[in-house]
């Protein structure tokens, strides 16, 4: 991703916003009629920075090591990412499960004085020397941004010194608040230090499949499955991928992704760069969007009519399954969380259950979240939406004042409200294509059939608010930005 052409940080993107709340049929009119303002939240609680995003697309790439420049402390978001990389592990039968390999300069005090660039160049050679990985991928912090340390200055300096290909990454949180940022950093990195300069002989039907870190194993063989009956193979990027894969994106012939939000700006400066052609619809959860996945990929490579039919072949399949789920969860009212394309993907996916949504929290509206909020508006009528990165405490007002029947997303805070929740992105469990749907049905009315840990949880846990904050305005932080 060509820095010239495109800076990483989402905010740049016209008409995208992340602090906002409301009915959705406000939001939807006052962003169609141009009035969407930015606005800012006055408090906030927990804030998913872009670093953590940077890092955990890439800890399970098989052959390099990853220098974390920054205070102690900056590394401990990296925990989440390793524990998925331990899961990811056993799910692909590795007999021996390791972790991250993963440096850390530890920036103290005289370092924010005096500079951090000692520590950086010494922290390279220690994981060349203790690894000796193919990549070694340096990733920024607040910290060393403040600082103004010259990172590409001191990876210049090391690399003769190395074998290993030296990636510095700029994923300083204060520079987005839209974590999604993180991938692009990573993705902007990899193309300016990774990526040959030139189109590679096309390998017919070679995809770049790109996929965030919150997709199982069971996801990635289910897209792969379905990329297999249009005769095509797979180049599954950046998790669990290596220094060779990656080298062979500019080969491929078509570019596809997982998530909506996590490699479109990569693919389409893929276009640009080296006209790999590519499709940009939605994640896959749900018929209509696993539908929707699949003739998206398939009319770029020429595959439509194969599609068709095995679409028709994957609904007789799975349609009376989902009916059966169905008798379980008719007219159930739901509260999404996830990210832009996953709880999106997710509010899609009630509409198979004849489910009822009253909430959905995301941390960006913009343009491309709209076409599904027009969606979901004729599903659904009016609903809450919590334009939100993380803000735990506006979450649980909204699902103490909403009752939903159940909880979908992070369930860690809703859970001690007593309420049924399942998960959506825990790396572990299926979601996704044709099998994903019957998982997460069956999964939500096993939740409601059994809701006596989260009842159990909700007697003996408190939250940590008041009385006084449930009953007030869940959005009253969030204030218009001054012109």
């Amino acid at each position: 991703m060509a820095t010239e052409t495109y800076s990483g940080i989402r905010e740049d993107r016209p008409q995208t916003f992340n602090d906002a709340g409301g009915s959705s049929v406000d939001l939807t009119d006052r962003f169609k009629a141009g009035c969407f303002k930015a606005a800012d939240r006055t408090f906030s609680q927990g804030l998913q920075c872009q670093q953590i995003n940077s890092m955990a697309a890439l800890l399970s790439l098989e052959d390099s090591a990853f220098v974390v420049h920054a205070p102690q402390g900056c590394i401990g978001c990296a925990a989440m990412a390793n524990a998925g990389y331990h899961v990811g592990q056993a799910h692909r039968d590795v007999s021996i499960i390791r972790n991250a390999r993963i440096i850390v300069t530890n920036l103290d005090e005289q370092d924010i004085i005096l500079g951090g660039e000692r520590k950086l160049h010494e922290a390279i050679e220690v994981a060349e020397e203790h690894y000796h990985p193919k990549m070694i991928f340096v990733f920024t912090s607040c910290a060393s941004g403040i600082i103004g340390d010259d990172i590409e200055a001191v990876v210049a300096s090391v690399q003769p010194d190395v074998d290993a290909i030296v990636v510095p990454i700029h994923c300083e949180g204060f520079k987005s608040k839209i974590c999604a940022s993180g991938f692009d950093a990573a993705f902007i990195a990899i193309k300016d230090y990774l990526l040959p300069k030139k189109r590679l002989p096309t390998e017919e039907g070679l995809i770049n499949l790109f996929a965030p870190t919150s997709v199982s194993y069971k996801d990635q063989v289910e897209m792969e499955r379905m990329l297999e009956v249009l005769g095509l193979h797979a180049n599954y990027i950046p998790f669990y991928s290596s220094l060779e894969r990656i080298r062979r994106i500019p080969a491929a012939q078509a570019s596809t992704a997982i998530c909506k939000v996590f490699a479109d700006e990569f693919m389409a400066e893929l276009y640009n760069e080296y006209g790999i052609p590519f499709s940009h619809t939605v994640m896959p959860i749900g018929i209509r969007n696993t539908d929707k996945w699949l003739r998206g990929i398939a009319a770029i490579v020429g595959k439509s009519e194969k599609a068709e039919t095995y679409i028709e072949s994957e609904h007789a399949r799975v349609l009376p399954e989902i009916r059966r789920v169905r008798e379980r969860l008719q007219g159930k009212r739901v509260f999404i969380c996830g990210g832009t394309g996953r709880s999106f993907a997710a509010a899609a996916l009630i509409e198979d259950y004849g489910m009822q949504l009253v909430g959905l929290e995301t941390p960006t509206y913009n343009a491309d979240a709209q076409i599904d909020i027009d969606h979901l508006n004729e599903l659904h009528g009016d609903y809450v939406i919590d334009v939100a990165n993380m803000q735990p405490f506006e979450q649980v007002n909204l699902v103490k004042r909403l009752k939903p029947d159940v909880f979908i997303g992070v369930a860690a805070w809703t859970a001690f409200l007593g309420i049924p929740t399942t998960h959506v992105l825990d790396m572990k469990r299926p979601t996704m294509g044709y099998n994903g749907i019957l998982y997460l049905g069956d999964k939500m009315a096993e939740r409601l059939d059994n809701p006596g840990f989260n009842k159990k949880l909700a007697a003996h846990k408190h939250l940590p608010y008041k009385q006084s904050w449930y009953d007030s305005d869940p959005f009253k932080f969030i204030k218009p930005l001054e012109a």
